[in-house]
């Protein structure tokens, strides 16, 4: 009977102990958080840790799921990317890594339109239906490999590497419209940098790396050597 409530209250817990803290003062995107439910994103297996400041696996753990990126990254990380990157009700939205189909969401009601990329089918699939589930209609679920982005479909108002990167590729960059934004977490363990690139022009590009996090790697992106001799 009292689950609702429970609910609500570990809600309100995520987003007052961890989300604000985290500088995330924009109140639409806290009223967001509100609205887009996170625990009908969550496998059934870590329902209970919905709201805990964690990466939560997507997968069965002996599938090595953190490793290869299938994970839903903290809540705080996902709440701070959508304010940093300013999404407006017109913008056209690529993503690259769906996971479960959460952030997906959280960008769905803010743009005009979300095309979403997921390279494995099983996370594929089970996106499509969590959002249908919520009731969202504005987000297409590829099944594909997102490492090149969608050039056929570009370009886009805002690009989100929901996972890290050694270095955010040209190829993404390229397919960005002139005012747009790409938000990506770059670079190694133990610090990698949340990295906004803003196109000021048809060649010309700023960067802004506002904060640090740690998240695991998406496939199939370029892995440079780190070591120059």
């Amino acid at each position: 009977m009292n689950a609702p409530v429970d609910l609500e209250h570990a809600r309100l817990n995520m987003i007052e102990q961890q989300i604000r803290p985290w500088d995330v003062l924009d109140t639409s995107v806290l009223d967001l958080l509100s609205v887009v439910h996170r625990e009908d994103f969550t496998p059934l297996a870590h329902k209970a840790l919905a709201f805990v400041d964690m990466l939560i696996p997507l997968k069965d753990p002996a599938d090595d799921a953190l490793q290869r990126g299938q994970c839903m990254l903290e809540p705080k990380v996902e709440a701070r990317l959508l304010q940093d990157l300013h999404v407006m009700p017109t913008d056209k939205v690529l993503e690259v890594g769906t996971g479960s189909g959460y952030m997906a969401a959280l960008l769905a009601h803010r743009a005009q339109r979300v095309i979403t990329m997921e390279i494995d089918g099983d996370l594929a699939r089970t996106a499509r239906a969590n959002l249908q589930k919520a009731g969202i209609t504005n987000v297409e679920v590829r099944e594909t490999d997102g490492s090149k982005g969608l050039p056929a479909e570009a370009p886009f108002d805002v690009i989100v590497l929901s996972g890290s990167v050694a270095e955010v590729p040209q190829a993404l960059l390229s397919q960005l419209k002139v005012g747009g934004r790409l938000a990506a977490i770059v670079g190694f363990e133990p610090v990698m940098r949340t990295t906004i690139v803003t196109r000021t022009g048809e060649a010309s590009f700023e960067t802004a790396q506002p904060w640090d996090t740690l998240a695991p790697r998406l496939a199939h992106f370029p892995e440079p050597s780190r070591f120059h001799f």
